[in-house]
This record gives C-alpha cells, structure tokens and sequence, in this order.
C-alpha cells in the first residue's frame, strides 16, 4: 500500500491535521498475514488540543500495524536467535509440568476415580484447542515477543492488549513467588533424606516461619534460588535453555520410569467401577486439571529466539502440549491402578502408593523429579515474563529500560532483573499461597482473547458484500457476536457450578450457538500465512465458550480480582499508557518488531 512521507518534526510538535482519520467502518482488514496501517495510532499526535476523554478513546482505540516487509534489527539491539524445534518443544513441558504431575493426578483421582484418566483427556482436548490458536498466530507473527499481549494488539486495540498483559502478569509474579516457595520447600525435604539433617533445618530457611499472624512469612532459600535462576537467564538464552533441557530431561526420564515401575504393581481390579462418582465428577476433574497443561503458550513468547520460526513454533506449541498430555495419562493409569482410589493420600499420592507397595526407593526419584519440575516450570515463567516486559517496553507502554536487550549476552537484563526481584520480594516475605485462589484468571483470558484473535484476524470487510446492522459496522458487529459467545459461557458455567436450573443452560448455550451462526456466516474469512488452526471459526468460538465456563468454576475472589485489576490498568494507560506509546514509524519500533524470513539458516 502507498506509505505517506513521515514528518521529520518530533511526535509531539506535529499537528493533528497531518492526516484525515478513518472511520471505524471501513478500517482496513488485515490481510496477507500482516497489519495493514491503521489511522490515529499515537495520541502525542492527535490528542493534543482536545479534550481528554476523546484524546482516551482514541488512544485506546488504536491496532498495532506490522509491516509485511522484512527488516533487521539493529546490531546489538535484538534477541538471538538460538532455539530449535527440540529446545522449544522442551520449553513447553519445561513450563507446564511441575510437581504437579506427581501430586494432582491423585488427588483428583480421589472424586473421580480411575475416571480421572478421562478427566486429562477431556482438559487435554480443550488446550488442544488453544494451542491450535496459539500455533496459527505464532506462526503468522513469527518475529515479535509479546505473545498473547501482541496478538491483541493487532487484533483488538491497545487498551485491551494492555489489559490481557496486566491480568497475565499478576498470574505470573504470583506464581513465580509460589513456585519459589515450594520448590525450597521440596528442597528441605530433599535434604532431610539425610539423616543428620532431618529436622535440623530452621522453618525460616525452607519452609517458611510466619510473624504477625501469618501476614509475614519469612523464607531466605525462596529469594537464593530466584537470585541463581535470574542470573542464568541473565547470561544468556542458550545458557538457560540448556538448563532447562537438562532438567526437563531428567523429569522426563523420572516419570517415564516411575511409570514402568508402577506399571509391575497395577490390579485391573481397582480400575473398576471406572467412573464410580458418575459423569459429573469427571468432568469437574477435567476443570481442575485443565491448568495443569498451562504452559505451552510459553512457546510463544520465544518467536525472536526461535531459529525456524514459521515451522518450529507450532510444533513446539502442539508438541509439548501432546507430550504432557501422554505423561499425565500414564500416570493416572499407574496410580489408579496400584492402589484403590479411595486409598490415595492427599498431600503425596503417587509416593504414598509407591511406599505401600515397599518401593521407597521410587519416593527418592519422585522428589528428585518434583525438584527439577518446579525448577523447570520457575525457569521458564521468568523467562516468559521478561520478554512480555520487553515488548511492553518496546512499544512505549512501559518505561523504556524494559526494552533495552544487552549487546553481548542478548538478553533482556533489566526486564528481567526486574521480574526475579519482584518475585524474590514476594517469596521471601509473604505466604503467596494464599493468593492462589485468585490465580488463573489471566491465563483463561489471555486463552480467551487469543482464540478470538484469530478469528478477528482472518476477517475481510472488503470481500463481503453483507450490509451491517444500523450504526455498527460488520467487525463491529462479529466482535458483538464473540463477547455474546463469552458471556453465555460465563453464564452456562454459573449455572453447572451452582446447580441452577437445566433450562437457564439450554437458553444460553442456544443463544451462543446462533451468534456463533452470525460468525460464521456473517464474515468473509481469509486464509492466513504459514500453520492455519482448523475448523475457523468453529474451533475458537468452542475455545472462547469452554474458557469462560472454566472461569465460571474460579473462586469468586479471582473474579473480584479480575475487574480491579483492570480499573487499575484502565488508570494507569490513561496516566501513562496512552501518551508514551511509540510511533509505529519510529526507528525504535523498527528495531522492535523486526521481520523474518519465512526460514532462517541453520548454524
């Protein structure tokens, strides 16, 4: 498309009649799996002399544009590219399992019984579907950090992408203190296997040791093991990436054997009856279990790391997610299977079983592997959130340290120093795991926006020949469509959670599946670039509607945390955001969101 000159007078000395804005109706469409440029992006340029709520929206309001064209970034000034489809698929599972893997399996498996097996398939299946929109995106923006934050970005507008990056935060500062808290934790207890140690150790080292009625909880190992993992992702991608295969490696190769060994112990007899608490119960298992597979999504957020972008970030995303998908099925067999359900402990099923069965010495390798799970998962999400940093940092949103990358190591160091010493904060002197009943929510909505995204994504107002509906356009009028999908989700998840009538489930999910009518058959879709999720938009309007009911089952706190949180984003974009947002023709942006070929060489 023709490009207008750029002014070489500063942002904020240009005038705002430079250029006649667009309306909203006829937006251009993105096409050719890039942004084509919007109007009225930066509001230095255009607010200026109007009043401020108009100057809001229209900051607000603004679309991220992408160039189809290639450029480099700058030397020095970019992130390496040093990840291969086998380091990426490792991230993947690196970030989505834990100690969980030895730990949730039974304890859900205690109301579901050997069911619990379908209750991972089930929740498998549903991040199948996301990762399927995560796969399509991440291939269609191949060169840019950001992830779910940038999808939204070039979707939506900005305020929204701001809003899915602040409630993505607070899930990861949370539970990177969590995690830290609980990984010292398995730590002690690792220790403790040593008989002169045991019950040696001060609580306030590992464990944690509360003063003031539990608001302080001191723990010193928490904030060391921040402090070393920050530093490796400090000194470099490949560094920490080996880490992270090293580790995630030898998780792997602790359940794969766990589950030979289990293997020998399994009664047929105790995986009947299969489902003993009736349907319900798995599928209420499937809902727990479902943030179990959280993680792949991390996969995304390597695209400026990633050597082969277009063809390895899919298969890194679909790949890790299938892998986790196998382990967590495998266990659940071998667990139900050893001991009957009603037998399983609490706190440490999966070694309570293997100990009943005169194994102890599986309970040394399932601590080991419980160590290098929660190493694995700390690791990743750190590293996740210093490039969500990055690209906040880089399209002016945030203050510009977050966007400087060190020249020699390629890493984002103040981001991340930043990241590691906001969660050393918090793991050092709070019980964090009081708070993790409010996670989630910014998973499900980052999950939620994503599928959206590609729907959005794939629209072009300029091959329908439909007329919109009175005053809203037809975008408009599918993004109403969608937001109706989401809220008779909410509603049908309402209804399950709290066991209201059956008719007010039928209504909403009728009323869903007419605006997913209009969605389909309302819109011109086009094909986009490199992978395409199947099935649009059926397969993200299932995702949207599966993610809200699965909202729906969060505590009711996580939901009072999700509308304040985002008043306080909404005041700080109005205060901050929306006048220190960088020109998309500025050489910074250019540096920031750099093209890629489709393949880049391998070393």
């Amino acid at each position: 498309m023709t490009q207008e000159p750029t002014s070489l007078l500063p942002v904020w000395a240009r005038t705002p009649t430079t250029r006649r804005p667009l309306s909203r109706r006829h937006q251009p469409p993105i096409a050719s799996g890039a942004m084509e440029e919007s109007h009225d992006r930066r509001p230095s340029s255009s607010s200026a002399g109007r009043p401020f709520l108009s100057g809001f929206c229209a900051a607000a309001l603004r679309r991220k544009p992408l160039g189809a064209h290639t450029t480099t970034a700058a030397s020095g000034e970019g992130l390496v590219r040093q990840l291969g489809v086998l380091e990426l698929v490792l991230l993947g599972i690196g970030a989505s399992i834990g100690a969980g893997i030895f730990v949730v399996t039974g304890t859900v498996a205690r109301d579901a019984g050997p069911g619990v097996t379908i209750s991972f398939v089930l929740a498998g299946a549903a991040c199948v579907l996301n990762a399927l929109c995560y796969a399509e995106l991440a291939s269609r923006f191949p060169a840019v950090v950001g992830g779910a934050y940038l999808y939204t970005y070039a979707a939506f507008n900005e305020i929204t992408a701001f809003l899915v990056f602040t409630q993505l935060m607070v899930d990861y500062h949370i539970g990177a203190a969590s995690i830290a808290r609980s990984l010292a934790s398995y730590f002690i207890q690792f220790l403790e296997l040593i008989p002169f140690l045991k019950g040696n150790i001060p609580s306030w080292i590992g464990h944690g040791e509360e003063f003031f009625g539990g608001v302080v909880s001191i723990n010193i190992l928490a904030p060391i093991l921040l402090i070393l993992l920050t530093a490796i992702l400090c000194y470099g991608v490949k560094e920490s990436s080996a880490v992270n295969t090293f580790m995630t490696t030898l998780k792997i190769v602790i359940v794969i054997v766990v589950v030979f060994a289990g293997v020998f112990e399994v009664d047929v007899t105790n995986w009947s009856p299969f489902m003993p608490n009736g349907f319900k119960s798995v599928v209420t298992g499937a809902t727990v279990v479902f943030f179990a597979y959280v993680g792949f999504d991390a996969v995304a957020n390597s695209a400026e790391e990633a050597k082969r972008p277009q063809r390895d970030l899919p298969i890194g995303i679909l790949g890790s997610l299938l892998a986790c998908v196998l382990l967590y099925v495998a266990v659940c067999l071998v667990i139900t299977g050893m001991v009957p359900y009603t037998l399983l402990g609490e706190d440490a099923p999966l070694a309570e079983a293997f100990a009943a069965k005169g194994l102890k010495f599986i309970t040394v390798l399932i601590s080991i592997g419980a160590v290098a799970g929660l190493t694995t998962t700390l690791l990743v999400g750190l590293y996740v959130q210093s490039r969500l940093y990055l690209g906040l940092g880089r399209d002016g949103l945030l203050p510009s340290i977050f966007a400087k990358v060190h020249p020699t190591r390629h890493t984002p160091q103040h981001s991340q120093i930043w990241v590691g010493c906001v969660a050393a904060v918090m793991a050092g002197l709070f019980n964090i795991h009081m708070l993790s009943h409010i996670l989630s929510v910014g998973t499900l909505t980052g999950y939620s926006v994503v599928s959206a995204c590609v729907i959005t994504l794939r629209w072009n107002d300029k091959a329908t020949s439909r007329r919109s509906l009175g005053i809203i356009s037809i975008w408009q009028e599918g993004v109403l469509c969608l937001v109706i999908v989401a809220l008779c989700g909410f509603i049908v998840g309402l209804c399950y959670r709290y066991n209201y009538t059956i008719a007010f489930m039928v209504v909403a999910f009728l009323i869903a599946v007419a605006a997913s009518f209009a969605i389909q058959f309302r819109q011109v879709y086009v094909d986009p670039p490199g992978f395409s999720c199947p099935g649009v938009p059926l397969v993200p309007v299932i995702s949207v509607f599966f993610n809200m009911v699965l909202f729906a089952q969060l505590h009711e706190e996580a939901w009072y945390r999700f509308v304040i949180l985002s008043l306080i984003a909404v005041g700080v974009y109005a205060g901050y955001g929306q006048y220190n947002a960088v020109s998309s023709s500025s050489d910074h942006s250019s540096v920031g969101y750099h093209g890629v070929p489709s393949e880049a060489p391998s070393p």
